[in-house]
């Protein structure tokens, strides 16, 4: 059981870290200052201090909340579809929606310094759990005849690079489709090429299997 002391901290540090993401928001990390988030919070400046060391510490904080909140809609999502294709469909709306709904925060994200942002293996830990889940599917749909035997990672690794960079554009401002479209275009796309893929592996199994048997 928690103390009183630590459920307050907790709720308090939830509402810096939601004040603190509005605030950036609107403002980018260089504007945005530490009275305007203590102004958003309802909270005196010297509280934020009290639980965050700097503006740099709150930004962070905002990134990793964010991103693990992300990674466990991703995994509910996942988990409650049926099937690879529904699974692959719910990580790419989960990503997409998510994006969609933090337009301005996902922005500030990509435009500020690096040592800002989480670092690649920061990243990757976190997609880790979600590409895991994407990649034992993968091989429970295609593996009948042991196709994908250590690609399925690898595949699913591409869902979450493709589907970031349908995220990037759509930032940018150089897609018009609707996020269902978005969607759809983007599942076609994976999953016709994971066809391709699994049948090309199954073409190939023959031909190993008569050299061996030579």
């Amino acid at each position: 059981m928690k103390t009183k002391q630590q459920i307050v901290s907790e709720f308090r540090r939830q509402e810096i870290i939601n004040a603190a993401r509005s605030v950036f928001a609107r403002h980018g990390f260089a504007n945005g200052i530490v009275d305007q988030i203590a102004t958003e919070a309802g909270l005196a400046k010297g509280t934020i201090y009290f639980y965050f060391e700097s503006k740099d510490d709150v930004y962070r904080a905002v990134l990793e909340h964010d991103m693990e909140a992300l990674k466990s809609d991703s995994l509910r999502r996942i988990d409650a579809a049926e099937g690879l294709k529904k699974k692959i469909r719910a990580f790419i709306d989960t990503r997409l929606e998510n994006a969609e709904a933090n337009r301005e925060f996902f922005s500030l994200m990509d435009t500020e310094s690096a040592s800002l942002s989480f670092s690649g293996r920061q990243y990757r830990n976190w997609l880790q759990e979600p590409v895991r889940r994407l990649a034992l599917a993968i091989q429970e749909e295609f593996s009948k005849g042991s196709a994908f035997p250590s690609s399925a990672e690898k595949a699913a690794w591409v869902i979450v690079d493709i589907t970031r960079g349908a995220i990037h554009r759509r930032m940018l401002g150089q897609c018009e489709v609707t996020l269902a479209e978005e969607s759809e275009f983007l599942l076609n796309l994976i999953w016709s090429g994971l066809a391709r893929s699994c049948a090309g592996q199954r073409r190939r199994q023959p031909r190993l299997s008569a050299r061996k048997a030579q």
